[in-house]
């Protein structure tokens, strides 16, 4: 596998507030922080968080960092007044690209197909494509992709929101697809579950287990 150029990122005052509270709600969680600054800083805490856990921990050290985010009150109104409507789904698909370029770097709304309460199948604009995940890049971790990212956002926004999410990533391109309004399969059924480590690229890689060991640890 070739290794994607890396990208450069001049984060502005709105990214770097981002990262700075996500960076102090991790610190928070994991009772420790890091001497790195920004996006460093940020990344670092999160591979801090995988260091003794395992999957399950990981997953759920993060839903504790996104929960603080939200308030608890917030959460519930929003489940109780929008329903996962095509309107609101790709509603949140257009905040996504707004609230997550920090994160993830540059992305655009797409049309995607989902299908309706009856099962129907519709066109609709509630899809994200993320050109080359900024977290992946920097972190080049099949374990950190899904069990710091993926799992955590697609549950919390499927559970507590109450607007389900399906996240796709690619780790030959580390582009990423974010489908609003798709419930999200069981991860064992995924390509995802599959996947390697980038044994070429990530610091931690099992290089001769057939799968990403961090993933089903």
């Amino acid at each position: 596998m070739s290794i994607p150029e890396k990208e450069v990122y001049n984060d502005n005052l709105f990214d770097r507030a981002f990262i700075w509270l996500f960076s102090a709600k991790m610190a928070k969680a994991l009772g420790q922080g890091t001497s790195l600054q920004g996006y460093d800083g940020f990344v670092d805490l999160s591979q801090k968080i995988m260091q003794g856990r395992n999957a399950q921990e990981q997953q759920e050290t993060v839903a504790v960092v996104l929960q603080s985010l939200v308030p608890s009150p917030v959460l519930w109104l929003i489940r109780r007044l929008f329903s996962p409507t095509q309107w609101v789904c790709e509603l949140n698909a257009w905040f996504a690209t707004l609230l997550f370029e920090w994160l993830v770097g540059p992305c655009e709304v797409k049309a995607v197909e989902v299908k309706d309460p009856q099962g129907n199948p519709r066109q609709q604009n509630s899809g994200v494509q993320i050109k080359k995940c900024r977290y992946l890049e920097q972190s080049r971790c099949v374990g950190m992709c899904i069990n710091m990212c993926k799992l955590p956002t697609q549950d919390f926004f499927t559970q507590k929101f109450g607007i389900p999410l399906t996240m796709t990533p690619n780790f030959e391109d580390f582009s990423c697809e974010m489908i609003f309004g798709q419930p999200p399969p069981p991860l064992e059924t995924e390509a995802a579950y599959q996947q390697p480590c980038l044994a070429t690229q990530c610091t931690v890689a099992s290089p001769a287990a057939p799968t990403c060991p961090r993933v089903r640890a």
